[in-house]
């Protein structure tokens, strides 16, 4: 059916079309369209914000090296061990530059007793060579032990760490001092991680504290006669929107137990204590994932 049409009469007698559609349109623009307009603007503002918060944080805090210091009580600890700090470095992904540089001339100067290494260093034979060479630089009183990442080839990895007179530990454990022993064992992804194995020089009234790059194994293993499980792996999150939403590791893509090693304190199946560092390098780039050195300083107590 045609449109209709209504008619004015100009001054010269001829009729004026008038198209109604003029009309519905300028009906049509109503207070509640401004509205969803100003919500639309509001959104994309919004959006906006939430991604320059995130880019800063990323350029700036995330750059940031954390040293986190905490004490770790428990009867266990020999009473001559009172007072022992250890340091605890993962996940550096070939970090050679001024970042880890920056952080052997800090904790040179700390006195430390004992460095252990997470694993996830590289596959690169250079950059391996590299990373231990700056290592070195760090003196501790009881050396330095440490274990494979899934970043890691092994038959590069401890050879190199031999060479700089560090120990490997690969489903084995050695007494550091009367009482006080310390196990490690290969990554959950490369190979085969066997705590049990790794634990079995140990006795029953011992410390025994566990190296285990990949957290996970704590769940799928039995550590109760473990004392504090040292891990990495999740670089707390790694990408995090507002340290709430995980990406990799709310759909499991990082751990299998989403969160729960995000990073911070933990509990194993067996619920004794897992220690999960963020690491120091990136891989890619941190978001609300800060990196972190951790120190931590053993008390003899209940």
């Amino acid at each position: 059916m045609a449109k209709q049409k209504k008619y004015s009469q100009p001054d010269n007698g001829s009729p004026l079309p008038i198209d109604l559609t003029s009309e519905k349109t300028a009906k049509s623009k109503t207070p509640l369209s401004k509205k969803k307009k100003v919500i639309k603007t509001f959104i994309y503002v919004l959006l906006g914000i939430i991604v320059l918060v995130h880019l800063v944080h990323a350029v700036t805090l995330d750059r940031i090296v954390n040293y986190r210091e905490i004490t770790f009580t428990s009867p266990y600890i020999p009473v001559a061990m009172d007072g022992y700090t250890i340091v605890f470095l993962t996940d550096l992904h070939a970090d050679t530059g001024r970042r880890l540089s920056g952080i052997v001339e800090e904790l040179d100067g700390r006195q430390l007793d004992l460095l252990l290494l997470g694993g996830d260093f590289t596959f690169d034979k250079d950059d391996v060579e590299s990373t231990m060479d700056l290592l070195a630089q760090i003196h501790t009183r009881d050396g330095v032990f440490g274990v494979e990442g899934n970043h890691d080839d092994y038959q590069i990895l401890f050879p190199a760490m031999e060479a700089h007179g560090f120990t490997p530990l690969s489903n084995d454990g050695v007494y550091l001092r009367d009482g006080f022993f310390i196990a490690g064992v290969e990554d959950l992804w490369n190979r085969n991680p066997n705590v049990a194995t790794a634990t079995a020089k140990a006795s029953d009234d011992s410390f025994i504290l566990l190296l285990s790059h990949n957290p996970d194994v704590t769940m799928t293993q039995d550590t109760s006669h473990v004392n504090l499980t040292l891990s990495g792996h999740t670089h707390g999150g790694q990408f995090n929107i507002f340290n709430r939403i995980s990406i990799g590791l709310d759909t499991r893509i990082i751990s299998d137990y989403g969160n729960r090693f995000k990073g911070g304190w933990a509990n194993s199946r067996d619920n004794t204590p897992v220690y999960v560092c963020n690491g120091v390098g990136e891989y890619y780039p941190r978001v609300f994932a800060r990196p972190e050195v951790t120190i931590i300083t053993l008390v003899y107590g209940p």
